[in-house]
């Protein structure tokens, strides 16, 4: 199988994703999902969804579109990476079973459709703070969430980048 076809096979809409969750949930496998811009894959994003991923058998990535990530406040630069790209880099990680693209300010459209049975975040939001906390504690689910890895994020990154 062609390397690229396999990991844009990864890359779903909201239709294959229901496929896809149906067969996962035949399986009773545990599905996480987790969400972010993932600008600048940087060795904090790989810890940080390596741990979502030890904490269930199937992680589903939302990645935030370019206008959505635009509404972030993270600066009228960024995102740095268009969406296309953030959505094949994500899919090429091997621990991530699927990546799926949104739109609007938040995930919370997209948890209801995916009801996971876990919920990450990182460690700088209260769990009940968290969007999709309702939705997901509602049927059972837990909030998990991570501890950045130190040092680590896109806009650190960014501004190195600005002082050389």
């Amino acid at each position: 199988m062609n390397s690229l076809f396999a990991i844009t096979n990864k890359v779903l809409d909201k239709q294959s994703l229901n496929l896809k969750l149906n067969d996962w949930r035949q399986k009773k496998q545990t599905i996480v999902f987790t969400n972010g811009v993932f600008d600048l894959l940087h060795l904090g994003h790989i810890d940080y969804l390596g741990k979502a991923k030890d904490s269930g058998d199937i992680l589903i990535v939302g990645v935030n579109s370019d206008a959505s990530a635009k509404l972030l406040g993270k600066g009228s630069n960024r995102p740095i990476t268009d969406e296309k790209s953030r959505l094949i880099i994500i899919a090429a990680l091997e621990f991530v079973d699927a990546v799926i693209l949104f739109d609007e300010d938040t995930p919370l459209e997209l948890i209801k459709i995916v009801h996971p049975d876990v919920l990450v975040k990182g460690s700088d939001y209260k769990p009940e703070d968290i969007v999709g906390y309702d939705v997901v504690t509602a049927k059972g689910g837990t909030i998990k969430t991570i501890e950045f890895l130190p040092g680590y994020s896109t806009t650190d990154i960014e501004s190195r980048i600005k002082k050389c």
